[in-house]
């Protein structure tokens, strides 16, 4: 299963996440498109990416798919007709006999999968197969400067008794284990990698808000959310930054 579907402020995402969609161009190299096929966008966010998935294929089809309800209505306003856009869990996901894809394309989505056994299953199963996998995601070590750096914050302002029982909510897995899931799941010609990439987004303090706090202000009191927000910004250095690890996935259904 996912994790706890997140409250997205879509309109705040697609205006700040051009970092994670400058991530997006080679994971689509990588699919290799002739142009005609029938691609799931797994995770389609506000559909930026998906945008741009769709001027690679001028005779081909996109399903678009995203288990949050904000993020469905802002693809939906932006794609329109071009793309088949639906809300759903991506673990939960299953297409109509007849709909399964030649490709499945994600990008910045699968470290909120909490179940990627499972994930890679339900993949799986919209390919045809011989179809092509292509993703990236955070992976081990992803913005662990961040987390350190927020965890140090709730501390330091005395909000530790907010986050009792929390579990946190991102799942950055190793290549090999990742790559070993795949193949049980069904997938061959696997490759799994993991790469370092500075990111230093152009509003540091939107896009720490919009993006990477967003499971720790859900915990805390609006009141305290600016506070919060400016003491991790304070510590991410000048330029502001972040250190993120993708994890990089190219498999073929069996």
């Amino acid at each position: 299963m996912t994790a706890p579907v997140r409250d997205w402020d879509a309109d705040a995402y697609h205006r700040l996440s051009g970092p994670l969609v400058a991530m997006a161009g080679q994971v689509l190299d990588r699919l290799r498109l002739s142009g005609d096929e029938t691609v799931l966008d797994a995770g389609c966010g506000s559909g930026r990416v998906t945008r741009i998935l769709l001027d690679r294929l001028p005779r081909g089809h996109v399903i678009a798919v995203d288990s949050s309800a904000e993020m469905v209505v802002k693809a939906r306003a932006e794609l329109g007709e071009d793309a088949d856009v639906r809300a759903s869990d991506l673990v939960e996901l299953r297409l109509a006999p007849g709909e399964q894809v030649d490709a499945v394309f994600s990008n910045a989505v699968f470290h909120w999968v909490a179940d990627h056994g499972a994930l890679f299953v339900a993949l799986a199963e919209t390919l045809r197969p011989g179809g092509r996998l292509s993703a990236q995601c955070g992976g081990a070590g992803n913005v662990h400067a961040l987390q350190a750096l927020a965890d140090a914050t709730i501390d330091d302002a005395g909000l530790r008794d907010r986050f009792d029982g929390w579990t946190r909510p991102w799942n950055f897995q190793e290549a090999d284990a990742t790559a070993q899931r795949l193949r049980a799941a069904g997938f061959a010609d696997v490759e799994c990698w993991l790469h370092p990439r500075r990111v230093e987004p152009e509003h540091p303090r939107e896009f720490l808000e919009a993006v990477c706090l967003g499971p720790y202000l859900a915990r805390l009191d609006e009141v305290d959310h600016a506070a919060f927000v400016d003491a991790v910004l304070a510590g991410l250095g000048d330029p502001p930054g972040f250190d993120y690890v993708r994890l990089n996935i190219v498999a073929r259904r069996r």
